[in-house]
């Protein structure tokens, strides 16, 4: 059955541990894999790290950037020589790529979101394998994922991925670092989110020197795409064929599997992105969202913080402050300075126009624990 297939490859995978030259006998396993992948019928999407490493060996960089300005220009390099090779590689096969640059803020504003998604669903229907970085060119500290790991996790709920695959430098997870602890035990199969949290797992180690990684940056994403009702699976990068036999039912590598059903993609996508404001709620309206599972009136909020527009984001927060959920506002921060503590049937003598009776609709709201 084909089935749609998200795999991220880190850059102590792609390169030569310690220069950050490229391992040209890696990529072309794993292009040769995707291209085998292909022909079986299955929609594949590659997220590559590996830009800025490339960048610093084509400039003869001994250790990663540590400014932004610097690390975007090496990116700049590395970038265009990276996709390069994996155009040569995959035109061997006859395979099309397309390469996409994102950044968190493509995933945070909704229009860009909606239009991310037409792109790949389109890509993908025209047989193309879309080869994803995050824009290191451009994009501030502010609007980074600041690692592939939890970018792939993002595309692949994007994209409404079966399977997630993080290729990394150890084969699997294990209770404790493998390499500085002997003790350390394989774990073969993950069963939920609240399984993996029993676990107790450390994921204190750290990733190369030329990768911004590590364990904890995997199991957050194998957490982001199990939310999604993505089963992801954490293996051996040097060994990308092995891919194939994951499929084929072999047990290989850590397999997180989903449980339950999800939330809808509306809401996944409402839980991650960054609120524009923040809005204090009453005792009252707090039990009114959490228990009762209502909207948001004006009569429920005490003080807003922050400048925002309608339509969006923004945290809501009990009166001591802490975060109970998100929402979609349908008012600015303006309209709401004006409204907050009055009933809805006051809003349009208020401002003067009528408005939504709701401040935040139950259906574009979502609980930090649901």
């Amino acid at each position: 059955m084909a089935q749609t297939l998200v795999i991220k490859i880190g850059t102590s995978s792609l390169t030569r541990p310690g220069t950050g030259f490229l391992a040209l006998s890696t990529i072309a396993a794993l292009v040769e894999t995707v291209a085998a992948l292909r022909r079986q019928g299955h929609s594949v999407v590659l997220v590559s790290s590996g830009a800025v490493g490339v960048g610093c060996a084509r400039l003869g960089l001994t250790e990663r950037p540590r400014s932004l300005d610097l690390k975007q220009a090496v990116a700049a390099v590395g970038q265009g020589r990276l996709m390069g090779i994996y155009d040569d590689l995959f035109n061997s096969f006859g395979q099309a790529i397309a390469q996409v640059l994102l950044t968190r803020g493509d995933f945070e504003r909704r229009q860009s979101y909606v239009s991310i998604q037409r792109t790949f669903r389109k890509l993908l229907e025209l047989g193309v394998i879309p080869v994803v970085n995050e824009n290191d060119t451009v994009s501030s500290d502010e609007l980074k994922f600041g690692d592939n790991d939890r970018l792939s996790a993002s595309v692949a709920d994007l994209v409404g991925a079966d399977w997630l695959f993080l290729l990394t430098d150890v084969d699997r997870l294990y209770s404790a670092d493998p390499r500085s602890n002997p003790d350390a035990r394989p774990i073969s199969q993950v069963n939920g989110a609240e399984e993996l949290a029993a676990l107790g797992v450390s994921t204190s180690g750290r990733g190369s020197g030329w990768g911004t990684g590590g364990m904890a940056t995997k199991i957050n994403a194998a957490s982001i795409a199990m939310e999604a009702g993505v089963c992801t699976v954490i293996t051996q990068g040097q060994r990308p064929q092995d891919i194939l036999n994951i499929l084929a039912g072999e047990s290989i590598g850590t397999r997180f599997v989903p449980q339950g059903q999800s939330p809808s993609a509306r809401k996944r996508w409402l839980a991650q992105t960054v609120a524009g404001g923040q809005l204090l709620l009453d005792p009252g309206a707090v039990r009114a969202l959490v228990e009762r599972g209502k909207s948001l009136l004006p009569a429920g909020i005490t003080a807003i913080a922050g400048e925002f527009n309608s339509e969006d984001a923004v945290r809501l927060c009990d009166d001591q402050g802490q975060e109970i959920g998100r929402g979609l506002t349908n008012y600015s921060h303006q309209e709401l300075a004006k409204i907050l503590g009055h009933n809805s049937g006051e809003i349009e003598q208020i401002l003067g126009y009528a408005g939504a009776e709701t401040v935040v609709h139950r259906d574009n709201l979502v609980l930090a624990q649901s």
